[in-house]
């Protein structure tokens, strides 16, 4: 039975929903659909979800292309004036299975107030098509408003998914065989707030891994080091199934500019997270999103984001040139040249690679536990607890998590050979 072809951008949230968006649409018999799950965190991204739809119908004049996602949430007019599109589904109706059973009198247009919405409704999936590990969706939507971000627009307030569903996805995907798990959302260190116990991320993460015990890796996707709870500092401690790498949401290193981005960290407050994990977890890895070229950036103020980079030793980096979105504050603020901001990117890209190159190079002679995504007779392709990516020598099978001893790296991938 051929699959529906999804075409997902943008945040591992994305990827969880176009397993749900996919089982919706199989079911609904869309075996000849090709669906957008789009992004709008930038400008950039949302013009390679165009060109992905333009490319879709070029090449498929007769498929049913629907597109969804947060592009499409924020602004359904942009896309249903695209005469290549079919269909245009809304970010909260396309999780819901009745949406995917399409008929000549389903509107073309089915896009609702996402700001309206209380709950996230609860979605089983048993896998990830071509994926080693598994994503679990732990909240949607963000109750802050950052004045560069759209996306709140797109994913609406904050709403967390119940402890007992999540523990059910988790099993759920163990039982299938996965061996690692990523909880993803907007902003899942905001876990909880809105449930009637309160319960923290670090609550709700020490529950998942005592009832589900055969487990073996945990990761989680970003976090704020404004939200950080104490129970997770514990965790992170004292719980070896929790991966060493945090991937934090640090935007800019200079404290004008995170007050202008209003943001609710400091620099001070990324720099004591860092220390206090790595207090508790020496070998901990870090990673970071940061914005090049923010309204109003000075020369000093991007200096601060560098400096930042090398000071908490940021590895993997998530660099974006500040990219005005219409409806932010940000986009009224004085803008800098673009030339300048790809400049910046750049530095900051240059500042990130040297230090996985240090971190890579610090690993040679380890010991490191693989989870292999791509097996095969040949070899294996796969990442280590520190999310670096390894090639392992002899034969493997995907999904698998080999003991591998690191012999060598080329440019930014480990070199490994299994441990005897």
């Amino acid at each position: 039975m051929s699959k529906t072809r999804i075409l997902t951008f943008g945040c591992r949230l994305n990827a969880f929903e176009s397993e749900v968006i996919r089982s919706h649409a199989e079911a609904a018999g869309m075996a000849d659909a090709i669906i957008v799950n789009s992004c709008a965190v930038t400008a950039e991204a949302e013009r390679q979800v165009r060109q992905s739809i333009r490319r879709a119908r070029r090449e498929n004049p007769k498929a049913n292309i629907v597109v969804t996602g947060c592009a499409v949430q924020i602004d359904p007019d942009k896309y249903a004036a695209m005469d290549e599109v079919d269909r245009i589904i809304g970010n909260q109706e396309k999780l819901v299975a009745e949406t995917w059973r399409l008929t000549d009198n389903t509107p073309r247009v089915c896009v609702n107030d996402i700001m309206n919405v209380r709950e996230t409704a609860p979605h089983l999936i048993a896998g990830f098509e071509g994926r080693a590990r598994a994503f679990v969706e732990i909240q949607q939507g963000c109750d802050h408003r950052c004045t560069f971000c759209i996306i709140p627009f797109g994913r609406g307030n904050n709403r967390s998914v119940p402890i007992g569903v999540i523990i059910d996805q988790a099993r759920l995907l163990v039982s299938e065989g996965y061996r690692e798990i990523v909880l993803t959302g907007v902003d899942i260190t905001d876990y909880g707030q809105d449930l009637p116990a309160k319960p923290r991320l670090g609550e709700m993460i020490k529950r998942l891994l005592t009832l589900v015990p055969d487990l073996p890796r945990l990761r989680l996707s970003s976090v704020d080091p404004a939200e950080i709870d104490d129970t997770l500092f514990d965790l992170i401690a004292d719980e070896p199934r929790l991966m060493p790498h945090f991937h934090i949401s640090v935007q800019a290193g200079d404290d004008l500019i995170l007050k202008r981005m209003k943001r609710r960290h400091s620099r001070a407050d990324i720099e004591v997270f860092v220390d206090k994990v790595r207090a508790r977890r020496p070998d901990a890895v870090f990673g970071a999103d940061i914005i090049a070229g923010f309204p109003t950036e000075s020369d000093i103020a991007f200096s601060n984001s560098l400096s930042l980079v090398e000071n908490c030793g940021l590895t993997w980096l998530h660099v974006f040139p500040y990219s005005a979105r219409p409806g932010t504050p940000a986009a009224n603020m004085p803008q800098l040249p673009g030339n300048v901001r790809k400049l910046r990117a750049a530095e900051l890209r240059a500042a990130g690679d040297v230090q996985v190159r240090k971190f890579l190079d610090a690993q040679l002679g380890a010991t490191a536990e693989v989870l292999v995504e791509k097996g095969s007779e040949q070899g294996g392709e796969g990442r280590s607890p520190h999310f670096a990516p390894v090639r392992i020598e002899g034969a493997f099978e995907t999904g698998a998590i080999v003991s591998a001893r690191i012999v060598g790296r080329d440019n930014d991938t480990l070199i490994a050979q299994k441990a005897a």
